[in-house]
């Protein structure tokens, strides 16, 4: 590294007091012909910074620095030119001390505050008429430059916030894209924190930090389950996503979308199933909570759906009379059954999207077929069949090989089983043993453990025996996965209910413990 001189330090802070703020024509083509080699000199200034150990023993090393910067940072001819800009503030940031320790540190600091200065004109460029925004595009454009190499940096977060503010409220500014890049990739590895008004406009700017958001969520959520599954919704909630879709139309199409093309590929990931239908969850409660007059039809954001499922899927059980639930049930089984119905009568390509559709809408809605399996622990073989019904079409929602009626006779033989198993004391050997062959077989595997979940929570016998006849059936660790994923979904559904049933909790809670511990 090339020493910075004294004759250097000299020559630059004579010309920095003589320039000041001086907007004369003969001061500003003064520092335009010195432009280049004021570069040469801040990149100096720049490695000699980064080798300090500290704030204290840069102003040390480089007593002259902080009058130099900050004079610097008054100069409208330096700060206009992003080259320079972006050397200055590197500069600035290699004085930044999280937590100061002296005064020398303190006063670093102060310095680096001129960046909220130009926040601060940035946000009354917004406040102006739209024209005036427009003219300021090209300030906009190099304070985002100049801050690519510093998102990192705790003070530049109220600058990055007001520059994609800027572009909200006047539509038409144009931020530097490695800008947008740094900032996004900042924030996934967590190494930048922004208000969440600025995470959200990042998002309608750039459709790809969106997907990269979405994407980035979706795959801590299948990787860090032993954490996820314990508290779910609150993690959606936490990332912005339901948030930002109940504001922004466009930001729910694309997460859904993402979550939509990812289901496709593996429909039989619980994980995945799970955080498609908590994300909706919350999403409807966050749309829901907007008033009237803001608030955009259903229709808008599921457009892909028959209208006639919206209203009864989109109904949480929460809002639906816990004795009118059955009925609920029966209705929905009815208008799904009816458009299952008209694809084995059509086999054509419409008919078989609409089973589609229906068949996500329901993923989406999933708290319903929760409520179904719920029902099923304490429910009369008379009511069963729609239940079941529902139950075998969510989990295998093609009818290929016409196998539907083998799916649902399956189903009712596993609810028989579990019933004897959860509501005969002692739980009878013969229908344990059954319950785990029926796990066992890849083909209804998911279905059963639904079941047997709902069974373990809902059925009235001693907590004793049902761990007993868990830690009998839930073997492999796989399984027991897949079992915490269904427990976290009814976690949820209660979190969100009218009413709290603390036996329920009580149970749920040591279920949780006991597989997350074997």
């Amino acid at each position: 590294m090339e020493a910075v001189s004294d004759t250097d330090v000299q020559f630059w802070m004579a010309k920095a007091m003589n320039w000041g703020e001086d907007l004369s024509c003969s001061a500003l083509l003064d520092t335009s012909r010195h432009l280049c080699s004021l570069r040469s000199f801040l990149q100096q200034v720049l490695q000699g910074l980064q080798q300090m150990s500290s704030t204290s023993e840069a102003m040390k090393t480089f007593p002259f620095v902080g009058q130099f910067l900050g004079r610097l940072c008054w100069n409208p001819c330096v700060i206009a030119d992003e080259r320079s800009q972006r050397l200055l503030l590197r500069c600035l940031s290699c004085l930044y001390s999280a937590e100061p320790l002296n005064a020398v540190e303190r006063k670093a600091n102060m310095w680096i505050k001129v960046v909220s200065l130009m926040t601060e004109e940035v946000i009354k460029s917004c406040d102006g008429l739209p024209n005036t925004a427009r003219c300021l595009n090209g300030n906009i454009h190099t304070m985002s430059t100049a801050c690519v190499a510093l998102v990192t940096c705790p003070e530049m977060s109220p600058l990055i916030g007001a520059l994609l503010k800027h572009f909200m409220l006047c539509g038409s500014s144009c931020l530097n894209q490695e800008f947008i890049k740094e900032i996004n990739e900042a924030l996934i590895s967590k190494r930048l924190v922004l208000e969440h008004e600025a995470v959200v406009n990042l998002w309608c700017y750039s459709p790809t930090c969106l997907e990269g958001a979405a994407v980035s969520f979706l795959e801590s959520v299948l990787s860090g389950h032993e954490t996820m599954t314990q508290s779910l919704d609150k993690h959606v909630n936490d990332s912005l996503l339901p948030r930002a879709s109940a504001h922004h139309c466009h930001i729910f199409l694309t997460v859904n979308e993402i979550y939509r093309n990812v289901l496709t590929e593996i429909d039989e990931n619980l994980a995945v199933r799970a955080l498609i239908q908590v994300f909706t969850a919350c999403f409807l409660q966050r749309l829901t909570g907007q008033k009237p007059q803001d608030r955009l039809p259903l229709r808008a954001f599921f457009p892909n759906v028959t209208p006639c499922l919206l209203t009864p899927l989109l109904t949480a059980p929460s809002e639906v009379p816990r004795e009118a639930w059955l009925d609920h049930l029966s209705w929905i089984r009815s208008l799904l059954q009816s458009v299952t119905e008209n694809e084995e009568a059509g086999e054509d390509g419409r008919a078989y999207q609409a089973v589609f559709e229906a068949w996500f809408l329901l993923v989406q809605c999933g708290y319903w077929v929760d409520t179904a399996a719920e029902l099923l622990v304490l429910a009369a073989p008379e009511n069963a069949k729609s239940l079941l019904w529902l139950l075998t079409f969510f989990h295998h929602p093609t009818n290929r090989g016409h196998q539907r009626s083998q799916q649902t006779a399956v189903a009712r033989e596993a609810w028989t089983h579990l019933r004897m198993l959860f509501l005969t004391r002692p739980p009878p050997p013969r229908h344990l043993c059954a319950v785990k062959e029926l796990l066992s077989s890849s083909f209804s595997a998911n279905l059963v453990l639904h079941l047997f979940s709902n069974f373990t929570v809902f059925s009235h016998g001693p907590v004793s025996i049902i761990t007993e006849i868990t830690d009998k059936v839930l073997t492999e660790a796989a399984v027991k996965r897949r079992a915490l994923w269904i427990l976290a979904l009814i976690r949820c559904r209660l979190n969100s209910a009218a009413t709290r049933d603390d036996r329920v909790y009580s149970r749920l809670r040591t279920l949780q413990d006991t597989l997350l511990q074997t």
